[in-house]
């Protein structure tokens, strides 16, 4: 019998060789896999749903990683999959499995994070399941949230010439979780060594706790701006490029001049982690920082955000995928984020 590797697919060639061929029974189903949520039809409005599971030893590192911080990124990343439809989170669901290591105390730690999480973003934790595990702490959460029919935001919708949108700053995350991996090592070496964390708060809070950007979906709101496509960056800016492009059927011009990195993440990316600070923008992961794409007559709503960032625009899809350099020199962008498997 034939044996395929995982590896040899990665994340989407498996999760398109597993759901090909589903058959939807439902009309209320108006999109099943492929986007950041599932989508469901309730009359005047539209359901979004997204599950996501954060496993110990894979997503996180319990050496390095406060139970509290760990319960508080387990809600924002999900609410972040929401945010990315356009959408608002109303309901979530944890279910948890745990090793007899963790003791009640610990385990309330976790979940006040989560608390303090669906505190900050107004969602209401309404159920989930608890299990034994055998491997360390696994972490599944399920999101439901609600968003007005024409305001949905979809990766599939983005159209020539729209402009391409980016919140925050990115590359923070990936810095971060290189410095803590250094010092996680340097401890392993020497028990008796401190961590050498001081002036970098910033990027290691963005590791340990990022922000779902649910303010940017009010602020669009406000302007009257619906994204024509909308992906959260969970997996580095280039992917989530690649995503929207191959989804919508487009090529892109991305300008390396215009992506916004914050100062502090340049810095250690110079200084402490000798690498370009360009590839933790383009290629680190787990900013949860939302790329969207808008029309070219929204600008003028958006110009001014100081959280919004415009990086580049759509165009034919026979024009590739390219990153505009700063010396002047147009090459392919690529993809080099996270690798599941």
């Amino acid at each position: 019998m034939k044996r395929t590797e995982i590896s040899a697919l990665g994340e989407f060639g498996l999760i398109k060789t597993l759901t090909q061929n589903t058959t939807i029974f439902h009309s209320e189903t108006v999109k099943g896999v492929g986007d950041d949520a599932a989508v469901m039809d309730l009359g005047d409005k539209y359901l979004v749903t997204s599950t996501d599971m954060l496993v110990e030893g894979i997503h996180f590192d319990l050496s390095y990683y406060p139970l509290k911080h760990l319960g508080y990124k387990a809600i924002a990343v999900n609410v972040s999959d929401i945010a990315a439809m356009n959408a608002k989170p109303k309901q979530i669901l944890v279910s948890i499995a745990i090793s007899n290591r963790f003791s009640v105390e610990a385990l309330q730690e976790l979940y006040e994070g989560m608390k303090i999480a669906c505190q900050n973003y107004q969602v209401d934790l309404v159920g989930g399941d608890t299990t034994s595990s055998r491997s360390g702490l696994v972490l599944s959460v399920s999101v439901l949230g609600m968003v007005e029919k024409h305001k949905i935001a979809y990766r599939n919708t983005a159209q020539k010439g729209d402009i391409i949108c980016v919140t925050g700053d990115l590359g923070g995350a990936y810095a971060g979780l290189q410095i803590l991996e250094r010092e996680k090592q340097v401890f392993l070496t020497n028990p008796d060594m401190q961590p050498q964390l001081e002036g970098k708060d910033f990027v290691v809070k963005r590791q340990l706790r990022p922000e779902a950007r649910m303010d940017i979906i009010h602020e669009l709101e406000e302007l009257g701006v619906v994204p024509t496509s909308m992906i959260d960056i969970s997996d580095g800016l280039a992917s989530e490029v690649f995503h929207i492009c191959t989804q919508s059927n487009l090529g892109a011009m991305i300008y390396e001049d215009k992506l916004p990195i914050a100062q502090e993440t340049y810095d250690t990316a110079i200084n402490d982690l000798n690498i370009s600070p360009v590839t933790c923008a383009l290629n680190g992961g787990e900013d949860y920082e939302l790329l969207f794409t808008i029309k070219q007559e929204d600008y003028e709503k958006i110009k001014n955000h100081p959280d919004i960032s415009t990086i580049g625009y759509t165009t034919e899809p026979e024009k590739k995928i390219n990153l505009a350099m700063r010396a002047g020199n147009v090459i392919p962008l690529q993809a080099q984020g996270w690798q599941h498997f």
